[in-house]
């Protein structure tokens, strides 16, 4: 594929990944992105996962015969695009890497060496040309690694954002939910603890003429529209934003109880005019997208029962998750089951306590054992206060 005239793609498309990172679910695949500039000299942006190091190689000579590569440019240290760089080196002898101090130490841990009579250490505001072109490069740290760093091709306007702006799912799939949903859930689950990191990344990009933007993950934006609906789409996500109206229902159920006044609380509120209402039942549905959604919505309903005296485990996992992603800026209330001492609303308040601008409703309900008319009056006044 070529994004233009001197700039190749040439990632793999995975097919075979169960789970990517060991807990994203990625029905439809992963995408290993790496690009080559052939200019006055060639050069090389990240490698691919370990599996696909062969393959990779292949694209390599597939645009470039048996000619040298000058430089292989790093952006990233995470495996799933740095695992192949010693298989690299050792197949293009006359090439330097380029890439940040931090990075190079990264090298050395995984590699053993750190390359220090090839390497070129490169920093904010440095540039390196290859000829036609010459490439800028941004620190980016913590988005969502400390070594982190994106290029900017000063001469086609192009940005290799590493892992920012990057989606699951493999590049030759198409996705019927567009480029949002899986990019979301991509941003959210991988970078969202970062989002000052990434807002300090968006305010460097927006000085900066952007015509096509090459992620080590997901497909290359190549428009204007792709372009600026996935900025304002990350600079939603990374100020912790509401994105669209509409409440998640999050809840656990033993013996069914707890499922039921989730589900009479999403009538109660569809009967109200609720604009949206998701549900997820966090032992059976894909965990990632219920943070996904607690975080694309302004409003969370959490319900579970009381269980050794604390919360039921998938409860207590899905509200880590969120807290470490610095869940901010929205309206939590919940709904505990306890047919003899119930205590989760307590501990689940508890587990908000370090998070930022959490209003918790007022009207929250206990339930003892099954819904009676106490305790459905109190889920009618939870849905009234939702939705005003």
């Amino acid at each position: 594929m070529n994004i233009t005239q001197d700039i190749r793609y040439i990632g793999v498309n995975d097919h075979d990944i169960d789970l990517f990172e060991g807990q994203y679910v990625v029905p439809q695949g992963m995408a290993y992105n790496s690009y080559l500039v052939k200019d006055e000299k060639t050069l090389v942006f990240d490698t691919v996962d370990q599996r696909f190091g062969e393959e990779w190689l292949g694209n390599i000579k597939k645009e470039i015969g048996d000619a040298p590569v000058d430089y292989l440019v790093v952006q990233h240290m995470e495996p799933d695009h740095s695992a192949n760089i010693a298989v690299f080196m050792e197949k293009y002898p006359a090439a330097q890497v380029v890439a940040s101090a931090q990075a190079f130490n990264m090298m050395k841990n995984f590699f053993g060496t750190d390359y220090a009579e090839r390497r070129i250490v490169v920093k904010e505001g440095d540039t390196l040309s290859t000829g036609r072109h010459t490439f800028a490069f941004v620190a980016a740290p913590m988005v969502h690694w400390p070594e982190v760093m994106v290029t900017y091709d000063t001469t086609e306007k192009i940005l290799f954002s590493a892992d920012g702006f990057g989606k699951f799912g493999a590049n030759d799939v198409v996705d019927p939910e567009g480029w949002d949903c899986e990019a979301r859930r991509y941003y959210i689950g991988i970078v969202g603890k970062y989002g000052v990191n990434t807002q300090m990344l968006l305010k460097k990009a927006a000085g900066l003429e952007i015509k096509q933007i090459c992620p080590l993950h997901g497909p290359v934006l190549s428009t204007p529209g792709e372009i600026a609906h996935a900025v304002k789409q990350y600079d939603t996500w990374s100020s912790y934003a509401v994105e669209s109206p509409g409440l998640l229902i999050a809840y656990t159920s033993v013996y069914g109880h707890t499922k039921a006044a989730a589900l009479k609380l999403k009538e109660m509120l569809l009967e109200r005019g609720c604009p949206k209402v998701a549900t997820a039942d966090l032992a059976r549905d894909d965990q990632p997208e219920a943070v996904e959604d607690a975080f694309r919505y302004g409003k969370l309903v959490l319900a579970t029962t009381t269980y050794n005296m604390d919360i039921f485990p998938w409860m207590r996992h899905f509200i880590d998750h969120l807290t470490e992603r610095n869940y901010q800026n929205r309206t939590v209330a919940f709904i505990e089951n306890g047919s003899w001492a119930p205590n989760a609303i307590k501990v689940m308040k508890g587990m908000f306590a370090n998070s930022k601008n959490i209003v918790f409703c007022e009207n929250n309900v206990t339930i003892k054992g099954a819904l009676n008319a106490e305790s459905e009056a109190r889920l009618a006044a939870l849905a009234d206060e939702l939705v005003k």
